[in-house]
């Protein structure tokens, strides 16, 4: 670690964040791609960023800041050692950051609507009963996501409800309509309650043998 304690404090701290950003962007794009989507706790922390900054083409996430670190940290490293100025290679590392989170939000939001079309018929939809994953504003004035079952498949799908209400994060509903862009029409509704199952015993026809 020699050359690292030989190097000014600027250029540790360039160091400091590549490498911990690097490590991070391996781990995420190999779990992405993998189908893990970065593990539990890393899909938390995006879907509470999400729920503050909406739904759709999602710029700040924990992924794309993950990018941001790890481009800003190498590009700060090439430009001192280019000879630049603390304050130039500062605003040129920022500026390349900021290019590569929206390349990683625009890939991600690929990758999603690919997963999310394929061959999934929004109409079979209808009729099914799922919960309110993102809050779901009141007459339609908030576009938020719900979880439910289609083809098979739990799902979490944009949506919009006509309640007087929100349906916060949790609610039981009922998809009612889908609207001709794929966007599920919603109800509050409860839990349907499954029948209980019994048995049943056939009573011999001829009942002299007993």
């Amino acid at each position: 670690m020699e050359w690292f304690s030989a190097l000014d404090g600027f250029s540790q701290f360039f160091w400091i964040i590549a490498l911990i950003g690097s490590l991070l962007f391996v781990f995420v794009i190999i779990t992405t791609f993998a189908g893990i989507d970065g593990g539990s706790e890393i899909g938390d922390v995006d879907a509470d960023i999400d729920a503050d900054t909406g739904i759709g083409f999602q710029f700040i996430t924990f992924k794309n800041l993950v990018g941001f670190f790890t481009i800003f940290g190498w590009t700060g490293i090439a430009c001192l050692n280019a000879g630049l100025s603390k304050p130039l290679s500062v605003i040129i590392a920022a500026a390349c950051g900021l290019l590569m989170m929206a390349i990683m939000a625009a890939m991600f939001f690929s990758m999603q609507k690919l997963a999310d079309s394929g061959t999934l018929d929004y109409k079979n939809a209808v009729d099914a009963i799922g919960e309110v994953y993102l809050t779901v504003g009141a007459n339609r004035s908030k576009m938020g996501k719900v979880s439910v079952r289609v083809q098979g498949t739990l799902r979490e799908l944009e949506a919009l409800s006509d309640s007087l209400t929100e349906l916060k994060s949790g609610t039981i509903i009922q998809v009612v309509d889908v609207t001709s862009n794929g966007i599920l029409i919603v109800e509050q509704t409860k839990k349907p309650i499954e029948p209980i199952k019994t048995k049943t015993y056939e009573i011999p026809s001829d009942t002299t043998r007993l």
